[in-house]
């Protein structure tokens, strides 16, 4: 499984907003600056987002994107599956009628077990971990060492 810009750029644009998202509605050009993504590159994802409930849009001069849920009630995969839509590594795990050897394939059954591991991953992350993992980020990076002189 390999997620597309459009999965990962969901999970950045949603850490965005749940950082930046206590001032009120975030605009798409401030997100657009801070995460290099092209305001234009959001056109592939935002409606899917909303669509899922993970976002609120609102119009106007205070308008932007601000998220539906605390970000405590947001898992990766919630974002994920909006973004990409089901988290399966072959097309016959959640449909096995992709396949007529499904009910009788080991490896059907491998790819299912690898499937719903990844997914138990993805829902053990909240947004607000996702948040929490950015902010240690962002300080450790700002946290300037400068070495002695003449060493």
């Amino acid at each position: 499984m390999k997620l597309s810009t459009k999965g990962r750029y969901s999970v950045r644009l949603m850490i965005d907003l749940a950082i930046h998202g206590g001032q009120g509605a975030v605009l798409l050009k401030d997100v657009s600056r801070r995460q290099d993504i092209s305001e234009k590159y959001f056109g592939h994802f935002v409606p899917l987002l909303k669509s899922a409930g993970l976002i609120n849009t609102t119009r106007g001069s205070r308008g932007g994107f601000s998220l539906a849920r605390p970000a405590s009630e947001i898992t990766l995969k919630d974002i994920i599956v909006a973004a990409e839509g089901a988290i399966d590594l072959v097309g016959c795990v959640d449909n096995a009628s992709q396949c007529r050897r499904s009910s009788g394939c080991a490896a059907r059954d491998i790819w299912l077990e690898a499937t719903r591991k990844i997914e138990k991953i993805f829902e053990g992350y909240t947004l607000a971990e996702a948040v929490e993992r950015q902010k240690a980020k962002t300080e450790k990076k700002n946290h300037v060492i400068y070495p002695a002189f003449g060493v």
